[in-house]
This record gives C-alpha cells, sequence and structure tokens, in this order.
C-alpha cells in the first residue's frame, strides 16, 4: 500500500520518513512519539518546533546540540534572563537558526514561562492529548494529519497565554513529537513504544503527514 510502513534494513517495518537518513532512524526508532514531560523538556520541543517551521525537521535535528548549548539547555529559569547581548550572540551564531522573530519568540516565551507555577507548561499541553481510542492507528502517510481540532485548540491557548510562534500545525507536530499521539504507522516497529530488537508494546487506539516534528 502506497505510503505504508516499509521494511527497513534489519528487515523489521518502519514509518517511511524514518528511512532517508541514519539521523531520521535513530530519532523515529528512539524518540518520535515517546512521550516527554517536564517544563524544560517541553519548553525545548516547542522552541525547535517554532525554529523548524518552514524548514525540514533534519535541519533543526542536526543542529540539536548547538541550540541546546546556545539556549543553556533550554532551561526555562536560564533563558528567561537573556540580555540584549545573548540576543546578538544568538543571531550572529551559525550554529542555530538566526531567524530574528524565531529567537525573539524563544526568549519572550521564556520570560513568560518563567512566571508560570512549576509544572504548569506540562499540565497544560498533556490536557490536550486526545482518548488514544479514538485515534485509529494511521496504515499510510496519507492518514495522518497536518493539525487536529486538539491542536489548534491548544496553539489558541497558548496564544492567549502570550506564548508566541506556535500555530495549530506547529503545535500538532509538538504532540506527536512529545507522544501525545502515537502517529506511528500501525505496521511500524516503533508504534507504541516499540524498538527494534524487541516487539512493540501493545497499545490501543493510535506532521505533517509524513514529515516529523
Amino acid at each position: 500500500m502506497s505510503g505504508g510502513a516499509v521494511a527497513a534494513p534489519d528487515g523489521r517495518p518502519r514509518c517511511p520518513w524514518g528511512l532517508s537518513t541514519d539521523d531520521y532512524l535513530a530519532y523515529h526508532d528512539t524518540e518520535w512519539g515517546r512521550p516527554v514531560h517536564g517544563d524544560d523538556a517541553l519548553f525545548e520541543r516547542l522552541c525547535l518546533e517554532a525554529f523548524q517551521s518552514g524548514l525540514s525537521w533534519l535541519t533543526i535535528l542536526r543542529r540539536r546540540a548547538t541550540f541546546r548549548t546556545a539556549f543553556e539547555g533550554f532551561r526555562i529559569e536560564a533563558v528567561a534572563k537573556f540580555t540584549d547581548a545573548d540576543r546578538e550572540r544568538l543571531l550572529a551564531d551559525p550554529g542555530i537558526i538566526r531567524n530574528k522573530a524565531k529567537v525573539d519568540a524563544t526568549l519572550a516565551n521564556a520570560k513568560v514561562l518563567a512566571g508560570w507555577p512549576a509544572g504548569q507548561l506540562d499540565e497544560l499541553i498533556w490536557s490536550y492529548a486526545p482518548d488514544p481510542a479514538t485515534r485509529p492507528a494511521p496504515r499510510t502517510l496519507a492518514d495522518v494529519p497536518a493539525l487536529t481540532p486538539e491542536s489548534t485548540a491548544l496553539a489558541k491557548e497558548l496564544k492567549k497565554r502570550s506564548i508566541r510562534f506556535v500555530g495549530p500545525t506547529t503545535a500538532y507536530a509538538l504532540m506527536q513529537a512529545c507522544g501525545l499521539v502515537d502517529d506511528h504507522l500501525a505496521d511500524c516497529v516503533a508504534r507504541g513504544g516499540g524498538e527494534p530488537g524487541r516487539p512493540a508494546a501493545p497499545r490501543s487506539g493510535p506532521v505533517g503527514a509524513g514529515e516529523p516534528g
């Protein structure tokens, strides 16, 4: 079936996008779709998904280590204290995406989130996770949406709370990447938290289509 899971070199089926590069394969098998919790960890993903907007996720993935260094591990309290000098440093750093709007949004978002109680970002984002029983496993990439009512609602709520640069599509990429939804294809070995070398764990119910976030 076109767009369905494809056998990898180890003979086990994967989502097609996971086979395009070694970087994607490792990310697909060990990170994408796994639950992510913690305010700082989710802030990092929120920032990187925003930086990815209009680009390939592979561009971000290959620069992630440099991003983490530039933004002090995406610790909210640390980034919230960045100065104008830090902003200029970031805009001159060839190891990240030097987009003024995205850099400014990251710094502004950190300042907003620094004022939230511990755990509130985690609680807010995960409150938009849909019931897995309502989401049949996608059989092909065409079955994977680019956005959903939940991601639209999450983006709207974040905007209401002064969080910038997160639209419905970016919010859905975040939901996919952080395990709020499981958009690994039905026959993919990584669905339900499975990894190469062990069977996928059973799980009821189930980036844009095909492009990870």
